[in-house]
């Protein structure tokens, strides 16, 4: 009896006030803001039936924010999705009327993509919302330091992608979600 009392003595009972454990893993860290992210982004996309990769796109394409007129595989890498997931994302956008698809004149083999009106119309609606919900998720720290997580999150994923360049002996490689 005496020898189990000592085992349990031994046995510190945990700390009250101890970080999780996941607060020193920056790939912990990072899963868990993304998921944020994209609950605060389906939140704001999900009323107009789109989910945020679509939502993306719309961005990407969109007169307002993006460059209308860039083809499907530019519109992937600028995503970081391959080129099947892109082609997916525009189809289901054209038959809600969203993208419009028109052959490049330069390269016939090529699609252009832009957003039709009613797309530009859902985009100019849903953005104001999304700007807010991307202020909500930040709200918790100050203006300056809004400023420099931006800042190093850029300054981590550029020199990232650079190290993957590198390693890849100047093949692009991309990183994946």
């Amino acid at each position: 009896m005496k020898a189990s009392t000592e085992t349990r003595a031994s046995v510190s009972p945990p700390a009250v006030n101890a970080a999780p454990q996941w607060h020193g893993l920056p790939t912990a860290i990072a899963r868990r803001f993304h998921q944020i992210c994209v609950a605060k982004t389906s939140e704001v996309v999900s009323e107009a039936g789109l989910t945020p990769l679509q939502y993306g796109v719309l961005v990407h394409l969109s007169k307002l924010t993006g460059k209308p007129g860039i083809d499907q595989n530019s519109l992937a890498d600028r995503l970081n999705v391959d080129r099947n997931t892109a082609s997916l994302l525009v189809e289901e956008l054209v038959k809600a009327g969203l993208v419009e698809r028109q052959v490049n004149g330069a390269d016939r083999r090529a699609r252009v993509l832009s957003l039709m009106p009613k797309g530009e119309k859902l985009y100019g609606r849903l953005r104001p919302i999304h700007l807010a919900a991307n202020d909500s998720i930040l709200e918790p720290i100050s203006p300056r330091e809004r400023k420099l997580l931006i800042s190093l999150l850029i300054r981590v994923i550029e020199g990232n992608l650079a190290q993957e360049e590198r390693g890849s002996g100047g093949r692009k490689r991309r990183l994946r979600q």
